[in-house]
């Protein structure tokens, strides 16, 4: 099996992965576009979405995902308080590091953690019907309108090879506003 470790752009945060990602997914919702936008404006905030708002995505297993030194320094944001997503920035170099869905057997690891060279490949882009129609995207990739079978193909396959069991990642403490 593959074993990876990715950092935050300082390294003070450790990540170690083992094998590779589910999914690679530029996603172009709403919601990560404006969180982009926000957190993205954080004092020193490394670029780690698109120029044309994509944010691109290695979906991982979380039992495939261990946060090995660092995670003091990790801060959820919540577009609302209501959001059943949080995302996960290192407040050290504000390096975002992962998107967290309420109850989710997955984490999107922000693709900016990996050295560009060795970035996870991307398969598709994922929510582009939620673009403004001003915005036009290249064919390199496909652009799903919304998530496709495929992407929820890969997600259930990993939960059921994880017994259906959803790790807590109950080590963030604390929020940041952004």
């Amino acid at each position: 099996m593959m074993h990876r470790t990715v950092n935050c752009r300082c390294g003070a945060l450790r990540v170690e992965i083992d094998g590779a990602p589910m999914i690679g997914a530029e996603c172009y919702c709403t919601s990560c576009r404006t969180a982009g936008a926000r957190l993205g404006a954080l004092p020193g905030a490394p670029q780690f979405h698109n120029a044309d708002g994509g944010t691109p995505y290695a979906l991982y297993r979380k039992d495939r995902v261990r946060f090995t030194h660092g995670t003091d320094l990790l801060r959820a944001y919540r577009l609302t308080p209501e959001s059943k997503t949080r995302r996960v920035v290192a407040v050290c170099c504000n390096s975002p590091v992962f998107v967290e869905f309420q109850s989710g057997h997955w984490l999107s690891l922000y693709a900016s953690l990996w050295p560009k060279a060795e970035a996870p490949t991307m398969q598709l882009r994922t929510m582009v019907s939620d673009l403004p129609e001003t915005v036009h995207l290249d064919d390199r990739l496909p652009n799903a309108r919304h998530q496709t079978l495929g992407f929820f193909a890969a997600l259930l396959g990993a939960w059921v090879a994880m017994g259906f069991k959803v790790p807590k990642l109950d080590f963030v403490k604390g929020a940041i506003d952004a």
